[in-house]
């Protein structure tokens, strides 16, 4: 063969070699990406040689030999390989659609903190259970990957963040699995870690008035006990405008949420959408010492999404608790950020000299009082906004045994003047 003669089913293209192939009944040509030299064409022809042996021999993969091939999607032949960082990053983008913006950006937050560990330049399909379960381990006893791969040591993240970490990113590998990127999702076989079952810790009436009175201005004062008072969520707390509140009738309806990420969104759960909140006396006499403040307030147009995607309303909103009546810099916006809030709580706790509770202690405090005056479990749930009585059930379930002996003493109140007189048995003289 002379110097310059190419092998059979070697050609030159544009000064790079290809190669052409019968597949499938027809030509195709692969470019090679490499200079026409004569070292290059022998090379190109081994190739081709084994190329058309795997074809008839029935071994041959296009997409493993050529990954990156136009003809992948002619012959309906996809190469599945893909990075974790490429995964999360497809999975990410297509999860936008069916979840919230406050979701989202916990679920990117823990793709973050996640995807250098498994190793964003890793196959997915290359990701072991081994791997994931020297992760978690990591996860628990505090270690953080720096970008330069280097690990250094951190307080460790407890066990219900650990799981939280570990479920989203098994959804993540569910959708590869069902995608075909990887065979089995290796989260597969990985139980969640057992933890201790949180018990609701209520304020007492005493911690109460003494919270409500360490409150620095009357509005937190009014926006604390209202709290206490409904068990609204805080997100929901901060979003009460005067539209939705009839005093005369003593009801309240919840429409709307603010969330971490400074949205306003609807309430979390379809049973928390629009539900009307039955006040209590003293509820209602925070509201009207409230409204001396903010009723007569400007009003604003609020957009607010709703859970179709791409999808929003309108509210007209006169925001019940302003914080421009408490700022003393001018800077303040014109309703409550949850944070803030939060902040605002603890300062409170720290003057008044209670034991530290995390501010959502409130909800619990509602719930505990609630039933320990003799309040229906269900009526209670609609009044938080859960599906039913289940989740009072069992959050607070422990606790109301507790609380037996106060039952028995409702119900001998209640229902004595409905018990029939029992006969009293004849004595030995006749009575």
């Amino acid at each position: 063969m002379a110097k310059s003669a190419y092998p059979t089913g070697v050609e030159n293209h544009g000064g790079t070699l290809r190669i052409w192939f019968i597949y499938k009944g027809g030509r195709v040509r692969e470019s090679l990406g490499v200079p026409d030299t004569p070292k290059n064409r022998k090379i190109a022809g081994e190739l081709r040689a084994s190329v058309c042996f795997a074809i008839k021999t029935g071994n041959f993969n296009y997409a493993t030999q050529f990954p990156d091939s136009p003809n992948l999607k002619k012959f309906g032949v996809e190469n599945k390989e893909t990075t974790v960082l490429e995964l999360a990053n497809k999975w990410l983008d297509l999860k936008r659609m069916e979840i919230s913006t406050n979701a989202m950006s916990r679920y990117s937050s823990i793709a973050r903190n996640m995807i250098p560990r498994i190793g964003g330049d890793k196959l997915a399909s290359a990701v072991t259970q081994e791997d994931l379960l020297f992760i978690r381990k990591e996860l628990l006893t505090g270690y953080h990957v720096l970008k330069t791969g280097q690990k250094t040591p951190v307080k460790g993240r407890s066990v219900r963040t650990v799981n939280n970490y570990m479920r989203t990113m098994s959804g993540m590998f569910n959708f590869a699995a069902d995608s075909g990127y990887v065979k089995a999702n290796p989260f597969n076989g990985i139980s969640m870690l057992k933890r201790s079952r949180t018990e609701p810790d209520p304020l007492t009436r005493e911690e109460f008035v003494r919270l409500i009175n360490a409150c620095t201005h009357q509005q937190l004062k009014n926006m604390w006990s209202l709290a206490v008072y409904t068990g609204v969520r805080h997100g929901e707390l901060v979003s009460l405008a005067w539209e939705d509140i009839d005093l005369k009738a003593g009801t309240m309806m919840i429409r709307r949420n603010h969330t971490l990420t400074k949205e306003f969104t609807l309430p979390k759960t379809e049973a928390g959408t629009d539900r009307i909140i039955n006040l209590i006396q003293p509820a209602i006499d925070v509201l009207k010492k409230q409204a001396e403040m903010t009723r007569l307030g400007k009003q604003y147009q609020v957009e607010v999404k709703l859970r179709e995607y791409g999808r929003t309303d309108v509210h007209p909103c006169t925001f019940v608790f302003n914080p421009q009546n408490v700022s003393r810099n001018g800077r303040a916006g014109h309703h409550y950020a949850v944070g803030s809030i939060n902040q605002s709580w603890e300062a409170a706790m720290r003057r008044a000299g209670v034991r530290y509770r995390r501010a959502y202690q409130s909800r619990h405090t509602y719930a505990c009082w609630s039933l320990a005056a003799g309040a229906n479990p269900n009526f209670i749930a609609k009044q938080m906004g859960h599906t039913d009585a289940q989740m009072v059930y069992r959050v607070y379930g422990s606790w109301m045994a507790e609380n037996n002996q106060d039952q028995v003493l409702i119900l001998n109140q209640k229902l004595s003047e409905f018990a029939p007189p029992m006969p009293h048995a004849v004595g030995s003289d006749g009575y």
